[in-house]
């Protein structure tokens, strides 16, 4: 659809799509039974011959599409069509001691990990390419705001570390994601296996390079919460990144602009943001996805068709949406544009009214020094000289040995600026 060009992502969608699901299951399917004929389970002969043609088969997206509707589950129709190219004699051992969920989980969890290194391959580019911002502009200074007001002076190499930290965090967290085989056979007791059950389990996941959980979780979900979690996590910090240029870019503002702005049909003028529009969009859709996905994890009993199909209309959507946040965030750090000529302009006095006051508290009570502040700022918005600021007002009325001139400077009072982005930076290199 034209409209949703944004979420478009070819690279995860090769990973994640209709293609890549069908020949990963066929990949679940292979590698079960070579285990199996290994383990002498089944004829090492019907292994090796399902090995082979699980690996070539070509299977239509819509034939499976129609079984779905038929079967609730894409499993039938393509052990059906792989049934119809192995010998009579080892169709029997096809999917031997399984059930469609193994299949499809399983499928899904490597899925998943093939995309996470792709997104974790993403993700330190964008980290990468912050942190040289971040290291350029830690001498830029340029106003603080705090509900949209003017606060104190900051750095915009602090407020792009603010963007780096959560997203290196997630980066840590990728390492603690676990993509585990679902194994458990029909009911969850792989009884269909008699004594074997634990040791095809075991063997399988080494095969297809899964983690071993401690039973099957057909309907315990957590595992894929804390993968839904994590693309959320990683879009709406990538959000909030686009959220402040966005806000920076605004005609009045005019801090910061994107080299790669889209212009407007009727408004020759415009330069519109439209990156750091859509990467905001992105974060707010996977936060109410993952509200759907919670409601995916009230699996009822051993099984549940309602909770299993939610989860597949929502999961695969997390992930193309995360992938074309970090997509377009990539982008972002790679053509913004900073003004700090308009940064130093937007600079107002009021900006160290914090300052004025804890340099008066060195001599008064700091309530006092509060008082005599916003005094002076009430008063300088009453006069009619507009070159007359509250500084020059708080200087004439005190006989405390300030040094007034070095207290209007902004650089003077941005605390430890530097080492916090030192610290985000250093963090990057370990």
């Amino acid at each position: 659809m034209i409209l949703v060009t944004h979420l478009q992502d070819l690279e995860t969608e090769n990973l994640i799509g209709d293609d890549a699901l069908i020949s990963t299951m066929l990949n679940v399917e292979a590698a079960l039974a070579r285990v199996q004929g290994r383990l002498g389970i089944i004829p090492k002969k019907a292994a090796t011959q399902i090995d082979k043609v699980a690996k070539t088969l070509k299977v239509d997206a819509a034939l499976l599409s129609k079984a779905v509707m038929r079967d609730g589950v894409p499993i039938n129709a393509l052990l059906t069509r792989l049934s119809e190219t192995i010998s009579p004699n080892y169709r029997d051992h096809i999917h031997w001691g399984t059930t469609s969920q193994d299949i499809v989980d399983t499928a899904m969890m490597l899925m998943i990990k093939n995309t996470t290194a792709l997104f974790e391959q993403r993700l330190s580019h964008t980290v990468n390419e912050l942190a040289v911002l971040a290291d350029n502009h830690r001498n830029t200074v340029l106003a603080a705001r705090t509900r949209n007001q003017h606060a104190v002076p900051t750095t915009l190499g602090l407020k792009i570390a603010g963007w780096i930290a959560p997203l290196q965090r997630y980066h840590k967290r990728l390492a603690h994601l676990e993509y585990h085989l679902q194994f458990g056979g029909a009911g969850g007791t792989l009884a269909a296996l008699g004594p074997k059950g634990l040791d095809v389990a075991g063997a399988l996941a080494a095969e297809l390079e899964l983690s071993l959980p401690p039973l099957p979780w057909h309907s315990q979900r957590d595992f894929i919460l804390e993968i839904a979690n994590w693309l959320t996590g990683v879009s709406g910090s990538l959000g909030k990144m686009a959220g402040d240029i966005l806000m920076l870019a605004q005609t009045e503002v005019g801090e910061a602009r994107l080299l790669s702005a889209g212009g407007s049909s009727a408004m020759p003028q415009k330069n519109n943001p439209i990156l750091a529009e859509v990467v905001p969009a992105l974060a707010r859709r996977n936060a109410g996805l993952l509200s759907t996905m919670h409601q995916s994890a009230l699996h009822h009993h051993e099984r549940d068709g309602t909770a299993w199909t939610l989860e597949w209309v929502t999961l695969p959507d997390m992930i193309r949406t995360t992938g074309a946040s970090l997509l377009h965030g990539l982008a972002i750090t790679q053509t913004i544009e900073v003004d700090k000529a308009a940064m130093n302009n937007n600079l107002t006095p009021g900006l160290l009214a914090e300052a004025a006051t804890y340099a008066l508290a060195a001599f008064v009570p700091k309530t006092e020094a509060q008082l005599l502040v916003k005094s002076a700022i009430h008063a300088a918005s009453e006069t009619d000289d507009k070159k007359k600021d509250f500084l020059e007002i708080l200087a004439s009325n005190s006989t405390h040995p300030i040094n007034w001139e070095a207290l209007r400077d902004p650089t003077n009072y941005l605390g430890t600026a530097n080492s916090f982005i030192d610290t985000v930076l250093k963090e990057i290199k370990k």
